[in-house]
């Protein structure tokens, strides 16, 4: 296996040139830079991670927990999150967890401060944030890459996005399309991790006076099964309502198919619209109107945020807000019947 030195030898240049080429770091001219890399392609040179770890006293790794990688989001965010790490020069471990406190806790033990230089959590979801600040104790980074509350500071440096506003869009919409009997679909209990969001769709029909029965919501399950078999009760049980929020795409899709199990029409009968934006609203039939959030921006903003406190920056921030969520309109909502025939 060749070395750094010979890698420099046959470039005419030092060890440290070489290595500043390969993390792209320091001055380094075009004909110098060009130098280096042929002969790291002619000897085929592969730097020694572990070495490197030693040397700079910090792994070249990142740490991504994940709740559950079967939920089309998470290999989305993953993707996002590596393309992130890889632009500083660090490459990404993954944990699924399936929402495991025992897998988390796991997780969280093995690899901070040991394989990886720092963890991302995509969400909390069973883990306590006192769990997360036992590691941040140990001097191990930890991020909470996906934070829905904005206004509330959990103790962990964060990336969060308004979960509030994604709800209270979602529910304008049908709202301005001329719904007032809506139903609720929520993936998490009341004031569980969709709990924002919830409170964004009561406050929107607040705001029109419109009035929300509590037995027009359902609170389960974030998967597909779960919002399939909540949108069964759910239409069984209130056959007239016209509209149905649902707190993410996943469970929202499953609503679909059970609309379409019990002989409504989407959106001729009923309407339904989702959060997140993930690549399959698109693909659904009806493709499926959302409340896009911004996945890439809180990818890249945690990365950024966990490399400024492995780093030690002063000036690291405890939360980073991203931008607004966005409505997508596609063919899943439309007006009422009563409303479109006028």
């Amino acid at each position: 296996m060749a070395t750094i030195k010979e890698v420099a030898e046959l470039a005419g240049v030092t060890p440290t040139t070489v290595s500043n080429v390969l993390r792209d770091r320091g001055r380094v001219g075009t004909a110098t830079r060009e130098r280096v890399l042929n002969a790291v392609a002619a000897k085929g040179y592969r730097p020694n991670l572990n070495a490197r770890a030693l040397v700079e006293r910090r792994a070249p790794t990142l740490a991504l927990m994940l709740g559950c990688i079967t939920n089309p989001f998470y290999p989305e965010f993953t993707l996002q999150t590596n393309n992130a790490a890889r632009r500083h020069g660090r490459f990404l471990l993954v944990c699924n967890t399936d929402y495991e406190p025992d897998g988390g806790s796991g997780f969280l033990a093995e690899v901070a401060g040991s394989l990886s230089d720092g963890v991302l959590v995509a969400n909390t979801g069973s883990l306590q944030v006192d769990e997360l600040k036992s590691i941040q104790a140990t001097g191990t980074p930890v991020v909470i890459s996906v934070w829905e509350f904005p206004d509330v500071d959990p103790g962990i440096p964060c990336v969060a996005f308004d979960s509030h506003k994604a709800g209270y869009i979602a529910t304008d919409h049908l709202l301005d399309l001329g719904h007032s009997r809506i139903g609720a679909l929520v993936g998490s209990e009341k004031n569980g991790i969709h709990g924002g969001r919830y409170k964004g769709f009561c406050d929107a029909l607040r705001a029109r006076k419109v009035k929300h029965l509590k037995t027009d919501a359902r609170f389960g399950t974030d998967s597909y099964q779960g919002g399939f078999d909540a949108a069964l009760d759910l239409l069984t049980s209130t056959p007239d309502l016209t509209a149905i929020f649902v707190s993410n795409d996943l469970p929202a899709l499953g609503a679909l198919n059970a609309a379409a199990s019990l002989g409504f029409n989407v959106p001729e009968d009923l309407s339904i619209v989702g959060i997140t934006n993930i690549e399959l609203t698109s693909q659904s039939r009806p493709a499926l109107t959302t409340v896009a959030i911004p996945t890439a921006e809180m990818a890249e903003k945690s990365v950024d945020l966990l490399i400024k406190l492995a780093s030690n920056d002063p000036d690291a921030p405890a939360m980073v807000r991203t931008a607004d969520p966005v409505l997508i309109k596609r063919a899943s909502t439309a007006a009422p019947k009563s409303r479109a025939t006028k």
